[in-house]
């Protein structure tokens, strides 16, 4: 999708209204409106891309700090942070956001099943070479 037709392009546009709660040259922060607990906030480059590799380094030099401060602003004594990636990975609006999720109790917030997987120590050793030679 292009930068014209996101929704969130068009909140930072102020075509779309928001509840902001912090706005500097790079970085939005603003009430979700559909949240999964009370204080459920987003935190997006000002940079349009869909995916966080898409997104240049300088654009997001603030995102962990202005959703630390959300964080505590929000009172919360547990939390999620979450960023998705493309359909797979649970993301419907396709320009990088960050979910500042306050978990009350185990009714509210982000619920989050974690189905780990026992591999193969060798598989683990080619992966782990792998990866590390791309970095």
């Amino acid at each position: 999708m292009s930068a014209a037709g996101c929704i969130f392009c068009k909140i930072i546009r102020g075509e779309i209204p928001s509840m902001k709660l912090f706005e500097s040259e790079k970085t939005l922060a603003f009430l979700d409106i559909g949240p999964v607990s009370r204080g459920h906030s987003l935190v997006i480059p000002k940079y349009h891309g869909e995916k966080l590799t898409d997104i240049p380094d300088d654009s997001l030099h603030e995102i962990l700090s202005v959703t630390k401060k959300l964080a505590a602003a929000a009172g919360g004594e547990q939390y999620n942070i979450l960023q998705n990636n493309g359909r797979l990975a649970h993301q419907e609006v396709d320009h990088v956001h960050f979910h500042m999720i306050p978990k009350p109790n185990k009714e509210e917030g982000l619920v989050v099943g974690w189905p780990t997987q026992k591999p193969d120590k060798d598989e683990l050793q080619k992966l782990y070479e792998e990866i590390k030679s791309k970095m």
